[in-house]
């Protein structure tokens, strides 16, 4: 995955995608392909591996949790929601009538509990980082910089 600003690389890390083949197509649990840009940034002043519930930190440590390790991907430590910058691709409706629209689809970039899988297909369509990458990124990028999803 990489950051743009103004189409300047920021930066590529090592991310998890969906288990699902990638989708732009709403319910498909894919994670969206194309240009996005950063909507809104969650999370800031939050220690990394605080859990994230409605894009409201828990005040509890993934670590706290007594099934962390069985769980499925929390959302921790920072989130950047994204919106699609292509009508009819990641954006909107498609010509099939299909919403696309990754915003109103709730994808983010965050951090997750099962770090170690990283670099494997495991989120249900959003873009998974480590938690100290994903603090760092949170605080190099702002709304409106660009990220490329291949």
């Amino acid at each position: 995955m990489r950051f743009y600003r103004t189409r300047e690389l920021v930066r590529s890390y090592v991310v998890s995608t969906s288990r699902r083949p990638p989708s732009n197509v709403k319910d498909s649990l894919g994670t969206p392909r194309g240009l996005h840009m950063i909507a809104e940034r969650v999370g800031a002043g939050q220690p990394p591996g605080m859990v994230f519930k409605a894009r409201v930190p828990t005040g509890r440590h993934f670590s706290e949790l007594p099934d962390a390790d069985t769980t499925p991907n929390l959302i921790t430590s920072r989130i950047l929601w994204l919106r699609g910058l292509e009508p009819g691709v990641n954006q909107g409706t498609n010509a099939a009538g299909q919403t696309v629209d990754t915003y109103e689809r709730y994808v983010y970039v965050h951090g997750t509990n099962h770090e170690a899988r990283l670099g494997t297909p495991q989120s249900a369509g959003c873009v998974l980082m480590s938690n100290l990458d994903i603090v760092g990124l949170y605080e190099e990028v702002r709304v409106g910089d660009m990220l490329w999803i291949e």
